[in-house]
């Protein structure tokens, strides 16, 4: 048996590491968290040409808002179920070196009396601060994170995105922008809808901007108490409508031809699902699909002769989703009845793309569409 080299003056040395290769440079990373009432949702990226790509994302419903139309307060559930969600985003953002991000909070934390303190709570037990938004800021990044499905032809756009506390609503005219500057236009508006956000030539002008202070969970809470199925589902709708009164364009007449509707929620990419009877949710398909107001109506009717069971077994709905798809149907319903199109783009996208913009296009690490 080989006795042990005793430790001391007769120890072997320990062999000299080379030092670690240095990685090539790569793209700094950004990210951006939303909290919303209803989810948690995270994107990690590099910017890449005139886009981004993903590297790391994070999505889980936490309900937040559940029971705040009721109390007026974050249940201590809700904030339990979220925080733990927050910490996981919290190791993503660790464990990639992510230096630069926004992290966001929007009308659940807005409005709820105990607002303040679970923002604070937040910061203590995950280290993260979040930023409680406007909902003007609220709107603009819905815009940013739509600019890419704008077609060339559209003059008139209204960008819809129906959140699970408020929805915004934004119309925009692009009559003087040339076809082929639309999309970048509306890239621009992150910097503000008052001045058209800087740049030379002509602008996007919006034409008015609207927050209605309800969404899927809001609005579903309003009427829960109404039995009848199709009953709820019209009340919904037409109270909905009531909302929009103080929008400028309002019942305004609206020619079908150069008019675009860019939707942006996940009741919009479910009903765009179930129009391509898509049992496993496909990105690819869903996310710039292009529907009529006839499309759309067909699958609500769908919805409606399914009932309450038969969504609730609908893979096309799924889990998540089923208790809040009329209401969200609902609105759209509304929407539409207004402002009638055979031009409506599914965007399965929203507000953490639109600060992912934000911030690359900020730091000028985003090409432009010329040079990608």
């Amino acid at each position: 048996m080989t006795p042990k080299r005793p430790e001391g003056a007769g120890a072997v040395p320990k062999p000299v590491e080379s030092p670690a290769p240095i990685p090539p440079d790569r793209p700094p990373l950004y990210a951006a968290l939303d909290l919303g009432t209803n989810s948690c949702r995270m994107l990690i990226a590099e910017p890449r040409g005139s886009q981004f790509r993903v590297v790391d994302s994070f999505s889980k419903s936490v309900q937040l808002g559940a029971g705040l139309e009721k109390t007026g307060q974050l249940s201590r559930a809700s904030i339990g179920r979220t925080i733990q969600a927050l910490r996981v985003c919290q190791q993503k953002l660790k464990r990639h070196k992510v230096a630069s991000m926004r992290l966001v909070a929007t009308e659940a934390t807005r409005r709820a009396g105990n607002g303040a303190a679970f923002m604070a709570r937040v910061r203590r037990e995950t280290g993260l601060t979040l930023d409680v938004i406007t909902p003007l800021e609220e709107a603009q990044l819905a815009v940013v994170s739509c600019a890419p499905l704008v077609a060339p032809e559209t003059d008139q756009l209204l960008v819809v995105d129906i959140g699970g506390g408020s929805t915004e609503l934004v119309w925009i005219d692009l009559t003087d922008v040339p076809p082929a500057d639309r999309s970048r236009a509306i890239m621009r508006l992150h910097g503000g809808f008052n001045a058209g956000s800087g740049g030379d030539g002509p602008r996007a002008r919006v034409v008015d901007w609207i927050s209605v202070p309800l969404g899927v969970a809001t609005l579903r809470d309003q009427f829960h108490d109404v039995a009848d199925d199709a009953a709820r589902f019209a009340l919904m709708s037409w109270f909905f409508e009531e909302n929009l009164t103080e929008f400028a364009p309002y019942k305004s007449e609206q020619s079908r031809k150069g008019f675009q509707i860019v939707g942006t929620s996940g009741t919009v990419t479910t009903v765009a699902a179930s129009h391509l009877n898509l049992r496993r949710y496909d990105r690819n398909r869903v996310d710039g699909l292009r529907m009529t107001s006839d499309q759309i109506d067909t699958v609500i009717r769908g919805y409606l002769a399914l009932g309450p069971e038969g969504r609730r077994n609908d893979p096309r709905i799924g889990l998540d989703r089923h208790a809040l798809i009329m209401s969200g149907a609902a609105i759209l319903q509304a929407l539409l009845r207004c402002w009638p199109t055979d031009r409506l783009s599914v965007a399965d996208r929203g507000l953490r793309e639109g600060m992912l913009y934000a911030q690359m296009s900020a730091d000028g690490v985003l090409s432009t569409q010329e040079d990608a």
